[in-house]
């Protein structure tokens, strides 16, 4: 009887003693694999793209744009509209997460995006101001937890004490062999998953891991934006004084 006793007591002692430990471990790890995630996002010295953007609507009505992307760094990017001749010369600049401007060459000004904007849809696609210069996620959001299914992780952040972020949570679905995110979904304050946008075609190029094609989608309403990235170049030697109010104004040939 005591042999039993003991050896159950033993059992549960050590099944609480095992479960204890386990929710930090987890988070921890979490941590390193977002580290990662951050690190290859931005593994370049800087990058220029052109990009195809195709806006759906839920009708099935389609409206396309062309787009060139400049970024060094983490911090640095640049968005520029090439084509239709309706928003050709628009700019997004993003400086740091606190100081993003937008050019409206109707206007002939540049205006910075208040912070209070940031949740805001830009120029009608999916993605907000926020995601637009999303580029890291460490800094914002802390990993809490980590499941593994395969040969990819399951990250859920949450927003860092002090933070000014718009989602209450974000799942990340990251590739175990690259760490190239495959699928994010955010949610709302009330827990609803209110997006989703799902990465393909990711290719190494010149020693890079990068997702061609993105799609963002507006879970309530079926709306939909798609970019897709070509003529991608990396570590051209772009300098900070390409990203200034004064490069987002001028003409592109």
């Amino acid at each position: 009887m005591f042999t039993q006793s003991f050896t159950l007591s033993l059992f549960l002692f050590t099944l609480m003693g095992g479960l204890v430990p386990l929710q930090p471990a987890r988070a921890q790890n979490a941590t390193a694999i977002l580290a990662k995630v951050d690190s290859v996002q931005n593994a370049f010295a800087d990058m220029t793209a052109n990009e195809r953007m195709l806006i759906t609507e839920a009708s099935g009505t389609r409206k396309e744009r062309e787009v060139l992307i400049k970024q060094k760094g983490s911090e640095l990017r640049m968005v520029q509209f090439l084509k239709p001749a309706e928003v050709q010369g628009v700019g997004f600049l993003r400086i740091s997460s606190d100081r993003q401007y937008l050019y409206l060459p109707a206007f002939r000004k540049v205006r910075r995006i208040a912070s209070s904007s940031k949740s805001e849809n830009f120029m009608g696609t999916d993605f907000s101001y926020e995601d637009m210069s999303q580029s890291t996620y460490l800094d914002d959001y802390e990993a809490r937890d980590l499941k593994v299914s395969g040969d990819r992780y399951k990250l859920e952040l949450y927003p860092r004490s002090g933070t000014d972020v718009t989602y209450a949570k974000l799942i990340l679905y990251v590739s175990g062999s690259n760490h190239v995110i495959q699928k994010i979904e955010y949610f709302d304050d009330s827990g609803q998953q209110v997006k989703e946008l799902n990465i393909s075609n990711i290719e190494n190029i010149n020693g890079y891991w990068m997702g061609k094609t993105m799609e963002m989608k507006t879970l309530k309403n079926n709306h939909r934006t798609e970019l897709i990235l070509s003529d991608i170049e990396f570590d051209q030697g772009l300098s900070d004084s390409d990203f200034s109010e004064r490069m987002l104004k001028r003409p592109i040939r």
